[in-house]
């Protein structure tokens, strides 16, 4: 349930945060290549991402050394496997060069969930783009073993592709999805969405999901309970367009047009039926919002949409060091926000 309390926003310092914002310092943009799935809109997705941020593609390609049965590895076959995949991934950056600054290819070789997430960790500053798939299923969107994986275990910002998603004109993206819950880390990805809808001339829709207020009940509930639960719901959703003006007036004094949407619902459903209405092109989302529990890499929201949302998303990452930097422009150390979620 949401306080009562309502701090002011009044101080904040959109080109500070700009500065310290997660997501503003990627180096490059890595693209993992697969060997069973089409690559193409991995690619393209990544392609866009690099060509927004003006930071070097690469084509990361892991070469599974697991061998067929307990059969073992033959080295000259080995070898020629590898020079195969360097010819490949050799033809695919070429064909990515007239759109992106620099195109690179890496490979390595090992088990691609682990070796994904081990380069993860050692670029701390890449934005990894993967499917969500290891086979392109186009039924349901469940997270396939190499990604659920390395969203488990990378502790960077990943870009998940799935297998429904359209591919990216060379406009970029047009519409651009942030949910917000009020807390300082969902908050911290919007000057990185910011700066992708304003230099792809894109749109920015804010979205603020108000759950069902909820009250201990006992029996049938009595007429001021259920008047009290109107209360609150009318005052949450107050307090969040006064808040999503407020991110969006700051939008458009960078240049970005926005607008907001609020609903009144529950959270993870409601922020997937928006990204199938709005038909936006990509959601940009903190891993966790209000619940911040650093025993899980994501909260409930990320989740639920890493598996029941048709479109890219873009789940940020950050630490605790950055995180205090990004909740000082105006609240300060220990005030709360005035808005309350479940992320």
């Amino acid at each position: 349930m949401y306080p009562f309390s309502s701090p002011s926003f009044a101080g904040r310092a959109a080109d500070n945060e700009l500065s310290v914002c997660p997501g503003s310092g990627f180096g490059r943009v890595v693209a993992c290549i697969g060997s069973s799935e089409p690559v193409g809109k991995v690619i393209q997705h990544a392609a866009a991402m690099s060509r927004a941020l003006n930071v070097p593609l690469v084509l990361l390609k892991v070469l599974e050394t697991r061998a067929e049965g307990n059969r073992r590895l033959d080295p000259v076959d080995w070898d020629i496997c590898c020079r195969e995949a360097q010819a490949r991934m050799e033809a695919l950056a070429r064909s990515y060069r007239e759109l992106c600054p620099v195109v690179e290819t890496e490979i390595i070789e090992g088990q691609p969930a682990e070796q994904i997430s081990l380069h993860a960790i050692s670029h701390p500053t890449d934005l990894t783009v993967l499917g969500t798939h290891g086979e392109w299923r186009a039924s349901h969107w469940v997270l396939g073993d190499t990604a659920r994986e390395v969203v488990e275990r990378s502790p960077g910002s990943l870009l998940l592709v799935p297998c429904e998603a359209e591919t990216v004109t060379a406009e970029g993206y047009r519409r651009v999805l942030v949910p917000v819950d009020g807390s300082c880390r969902a908050e911290s990805v919007l000057p990185f969405a910011m700066r992708l809808a304003k230099v792809q001339n894109a749109e920015l829709v804010l979205a603020h999901i108000v759950p069902p207020s909820a009250l201990t009940e006992v029996g049938p509930p009595e007429s001021e309970d259920i008047e009290l639960c109107q209360q609150l719901l009318r005052r949450n959703e107050r307090v969040a367009r006064q808040y999503l003006d407020q991110l969006q007036a700051r939008a458009s004094e960078n240049g970005v047009v926005a607008r907001t949407l609020v609903q009144c619902a529950d959270v993870r459903s409601s922020l997937a039926r928006l990204v199938a209405d709005e038909t936006v092109d990509i959601v940009v989302l903190s891993a966790q919002g209000h619940s911040g529990r650093l025993d899980v890499p994501y909260g409930s929201v990320a989740g639920f949409l890493m598996t029941h949302a048709s479109k890219p998303l873009l789940i940020m990452r950050q630490q605790p060091a950055s995180m205090t930097q990004t909740c000082t422009g105006g609240r300060g150390a220990g005030v709360h926000s005035p808005l309350r979620g479940a992320w």
